[in-house]
């Protein structure tokens, strides 16, 4: 499954250059040019990664992205800008970004920093535990659940589901995306194994978490 890059850039040239070089390398881009068209986008859609200038119309790069953190919004994002100064850099990384290029940069390098950022299972969480629901911790390392100083190992595919719920809280995890997220190539997918994951997940951390959308899949709730 190809990664869903969201790339936000006003200048038409550069926004076609970088488009072009990133599907060349096997991602799926969206290219967008101005703040709101992005705030529309990520309403509508789903995406691994957010490339956000800064300088564009309407919404700048640091107020949508800080709008996006503050909805729940957890994808992570890479800012591509000519602002130099230490407090611009501050201002960004306190916005919820995960990376930071200025320009002018080689393609080789923003690939680099995006592959790196893909390869990550979570964001702006520093701790070993990231707290999930009330009294609910999550030790990615591990893949175990602390509930009350209770300890929950997840299998293998419940892991993976809900890595990719926490990467997309919020959002609505369709049933083919979580579909390619747990089964590799060479495996059937089960609906009847996906409907056992979901229910032990609600189990150990509420039924509210993990809502069911009738016939497109599910949304992970960051509340």
């Amino acid at each position: 499954m190809k990664a869903k890059i969201l790339l936000l850039e006003d200048d038409l040239t550069l926004n076609e250059t970088i488009a072009e070089f990133l599907r060349e390398n096997d991602f799926d881009v969206t290219p967008v040019y101005d703040g709101e068209e992005a705030s529309d986008a990520i309403y509508e859609q789903t995406f691994d990664l957010f490339l956000l200038d800064v300088n564009v119309p309407l919404i700048n790069g640091f107020n949508l992205l800080k709008q996006k953190r503050d909805e729940g919004v957890t994808t992570p994002a890479i800012y591509i800008t000519s602002l130099n100064s230490i407090d611009s850099l501050e201002d960004g990384y306190n916005s919820g970004c995960d990376d930071y290029v200025r320009k002018p940069f080689a393609l080789k390098e923003l690939l680099f920093r995006v592959e790196t950022i893909l390869k990550r299972d979570f964001y702006h969480e520093s701790k070993s535990r990231i707290a999930i629901a009330p009294s609910v911790e999550y030790d990615a390392s591990t893949n175990t659940l602390y509930s009350n100083d209770e300890r929950t190992r997840l299998s293998s595919k419940e892991a993976l589901l809900l890595k990719l719920f926490l990467r997309r809280q919020n959002q609505i995890v369709s049933h083919e995306v979580i579909y390619e997220a747990l089964w590799r190539y060479d495996e059937t997918p089960s609906e009847s194994s996906l409907r056992t994951y979901i229910k032990n997940l609600r189990k150990l951390l509420g039924k509210e978490k993990i809502l069911s959308v009738k016939r497109e899949g599910y949304v992970f709730s960051a509340k």
